[in-house]
């Protein structure tokens, strides 16, 4: 079922963070994702937005091979397999990954599990039609390198989809994290690229759209669609970013759809 990582020595020193910082925050997002696991819908982001209305996976997952980038508790996965999707989780937390094994044994679901880093996943070449992120790789690894790795592990016409916080929203979050975004931009958007927060030791990384575009380009990707998440009226938030206003009035969040040529 399951893969060893590396050697802590071996990996980048982002990824070593971020390892350390998941692996203890890992037992609070085991509520969360026991209530993801539990929905027969698929809801997406903080602001738990229906499929139905987003439309986010694609149209047919029967007989699909899929890979979810920094699965967490992989609910994203168990989704993909109740479509008849086969999918692998590949996570950089080990401590995840033990709730994500518990809830497979819980639900009846079982897929391979993967403890690594998805800059580099021990998968051959073109083994996957789709390859997914809800905040996973999408945010905790550098885009320079985990979307030419998901390039590499799709198939000719494979779809990459992934959920990050959009543009707009890392501009105007502050230095504290426990603070939610304002109106008013505090950094420059220009060559942004990896964040680190104030009073936690974790690294995320953003890239403006333009940046974004080129590089799935590059890649070999073409961009097919890129969703503005705006939640309904009377929303409530999992977590902090900001407020349902800012967040009616403003994208936090946004999904990326691209192809591979």
């Amino acid at each position: 079922m399951g893969e060893d990582a590396p050697e802590m020595s071996e990996l980048p020193e982002h990824v070593r963070r971020n390892r350390a910082y998941w692996d203890v925050r890992a037992a609070e997002f085991e509520g969360p994702g026991l209530r993801n696991w539990s929905s027969d819908e698929p809801t997406w982001g903080i602001w738990s937005v229906p499929e139905s209305e987003l439309g986010v996976l694609p149209g047919n997952l029967e007989g699909a091979d899929a890979i979810e980038l920094g699965c967490g508790t992989a609910y994203v996965s168990a989704w993909l397999a109740r479509r008849g999707a086969r999918p692998v989780g590949i996570d950089n937390s080990e401590a995840q990954l033990g709730a994500a094994r518990r809830f497979q044994e819980r639900f009846g679901i079982e897929f391979p599990l993967i403890h690594g880093n998805a800059e580099r996943v021990p998968l051959p070449d073109a083994s996957f039609d789709v390859a997914i992120s809800e905040y996973g790789a999408s945010i905790w690894c550098d885009p320079y390198r985990w979307i030419p790795e998901a390039a590499r592990l799709l198939r000719p016409g494979g779809e990459l989809v992934f959920l990050v916080n959009s543009v707009l929203i890392m501009l105007c979050f502050p230095d504290d994290v426990e603070a939610p975004a304002g109106e008013r931009l505090l950094r420059p958007q220009f060559d942004i690229h990896r964040f680190e927060w104030s009073g936690d030791d974790s690294v995320e990384f953003h890239i403006s759209h333009g940046a974004m575009i080129s590089l799935l380009r590059e890649s070999g990707f073409d961009v097919e669609q890129l969703i503005e998440v705006r939640p309904p009226e009377g929303a409530t938030a999992t977590f902090p970013l900001t407020t349902l206003d800012w967040s009616r009035n403003w994208p936090c969040e946004e999904i990326w759809r691209a192809r591979r040529a």
